[in-house]
């Protein structure tokens, strides 16, 4: 219940305080009084909209302080947001409006602590029920309209509309995973086009040793000169092992040495490791001959091989001027690219996956929706007959309503498209309550409704902003007598012009 409201330059109002009581709480007073202006002063405590020309003309500052009761519920909220209860088990709720040359700031305050909006919202749907004018036009907004009702509903159906927005996530991220390789196919195919001929290409080239350029290029040297090579090999050969010319061959002046070192050593045995030295030189030089002569006699010109080789090494100079620089790089391109490939011949099966897993979303999205649908068909019903019983003591004893559930495709709150359809007088058909309801019509609909969510949804406080505009007489009293009833549950803070109302109040303010 809202205890107290204090405000500071906000609109036309410089400084004012205001005490309520429970039961009805009537505000009247000439068009411009000010009357509106207390109940935005009370949407603007709880977060409202604000603008520049809330703050009263001549100042840059408005304040607007808010005094709540408060109950089990709300405590145990508050100490979820680490927000601490005042001694006299009260609520203080306050926003300090300010103006700068380019914009509008404001604070809020939950008890002292500074809060963000998130929690002004939480606040706000605990403490207050603002019903205005303005409000006719929502009524014919579907998306209003349905949220009316999942309310009315009550935990269970709010619970289902919060498993349909999960799986409505869950299948939305499913089709945009398939659309955008949908959209991605034609790169694909073309990425597959390009990598099938490249890894044909390079296993065509049968790519294995790094260094197999480098081995071409000794061999084709090699063939190039066999000639030489053949020639040097014997003259090697003649100058270790066997020379027919007049100068002694390696291999026969280190015998020589040898057999003067032997004759030396059986009068100096010191020289013993010189002799084993020159006979280890001997032998090898011996072996090195006999292996140049093997080498130099397996020599052959081979024109054809050579070719072969010519060929290989622009070959793999080709292949390594397209995938190198280096054929070491080009080898692990090729590695590189049978695995892209491999996974680009995969992705028909990815498609295929992500169609089955989309397919899946959308069944798990349709029958969450169905059972939601469901829950808003009884929720209906139960409001249909309920509202008819609200509306019938408002002088409107023929009034038929109907909540048209038709179905749509699925978003995040379902698959329901709803509609308040309304007729007001015997033989009429049901049309929808925006194109058929008069003024005073639509101010006793939305009275009746609010009635109705105040039995499944107690809120402490009911605001009523001129709910009575356009009635008279019978009506008026009518009115009157449900806002009566209305507050024999809860506060409610009312704006009129219709002494009717005015005279059913618990506290006047004029």
């Amino acid at each position: 219940m809202l205890l107290c409201l204090r405000i500071e330059n906000f609109a036309l109002i410089d400084q004012l305080e205001l005490e309520f009581g429970a039961g009805l709480n009537v505000l009247t007073g000439e068009t411009g009084a000010g009357k509106s202006i207390i109940l935005d002063a009370i949407d603007a405590a709880l977060g409202g909209k604000v603008s520049s020309r809330v703050i009263r003309t001549g100042t840059s500052r408005a304040m607007v302080e808010a005094t709540f009761t408060s109950n089990a519920p709300l405590a145990a909220w508050l100490t979820e947001q680490e927000i601490d209860l005042l001694d006299e088990n009260s609520v203080v709720i306050s926003r300090e409006i300010t103006a700068t040359a380019s914009n509008v700031r404001s604070r809020s305050r939950v008890n002292g602590v500074l809060v963000n909006r998130q929690i002004m919202t939480g606040m706000r749907d605990r403490l207050v029920e603002i019903t205005a004018q303005g409000q006719t036009v929502q009524v014919g907004q579907s998306a209003q309209v349905r949220d009316w009702l999942d309310l009315y509903g009550g935990d269970s159906l709010m619970q289902q509309r919060h498993k349909v927005a999960t799986s409505f996530t869950a299948y939305q991220q499913a089709h945009l995973a398939l659309e955008k390789r949908r959209t991605s196919e034609r790169e694909r195919l073309q990425q597959l086009d390009l990598l099938t001929y490249q890894v044909q290409e390079l296993g065509a080239a049968n790519l294995s040793e790094p260094n197999e350029l480098e081995q071409l290029g000794q061999e084709r040297e090699r063939l190039n000169h066999v000639v030489d090579l053949q020639q040097m090999s014997y003259k090697v050969y003649q100058a270790l092992y066997q020379n027919d010319h007049e100068t002694p061959a390696a291999g026969d002046l280190l015998g020589d040495s040898e057999a003067t070192l032997n004759d030396m050593v059986e009068y100096d045995n010191q020289l013993q490791p010189l002799l084993e030295l020159v006979r280890d030189a001997q032998a090898a030089v011996m072996e090195v001959g006999r292996q140049i002569n093997a080498y130099g006699d397996g020599l052959e010109a081979d024109p054809q091989r050579l070719e072969e080789v010519e060929e290989r090494i622009q070959e793999l100079k080709q292949i390594c001027r397209k995938y190198g620089p280096t054929l070491t790089e080009a080898i692990a391109y090729y590695q590189r690219i049978q695995a892209e490939l491999a996974q680009l011949n995969d992705s028909e099966q990815s498609i295929e996956s992500l169609e089955q897993q989309e397919k899946a979303c959308f069944e798990k999205l349709t029958q969450a929706s169905n059972q939601l649908t469901q829950l808003r068909s009884k929720a209906a019903a139960n409001l249909e007959s309920r509202l008819i019983a609200e509306l019938k003591p408002l002088a409107m004893e023929k009034v038929k309503f109907l909540v048209e559930i038709l179905p749509a495709f699925p978003t995040a709150m379902g698959a329901d498209k709803i509609t308040f359809t309304f007729s007001s007088n015997p033989g009429e058909p049901l049309q929808p309550l925006t194109e058929v309801a008069s003024g005073g019509e639509m101010s006793r609909f939305l009275l009746a409704l609010k009635a109705c969510f105040s039995q499944v949804d107690v809120v402490g406080t009911m605001v009523f902003d001129e709910i009575d505009v356009g009635v008279s007489g019978r009506v008026a009293q009518a009115i009157a007598e449900k806002l009566y009833q209305l507050s024999q549950r809860n506060q409610v803070l009312c704006v009129t012009h219709q002494p009717l109302v005015a005279a059913m109040a618990d506290r006047h303010f004029r």
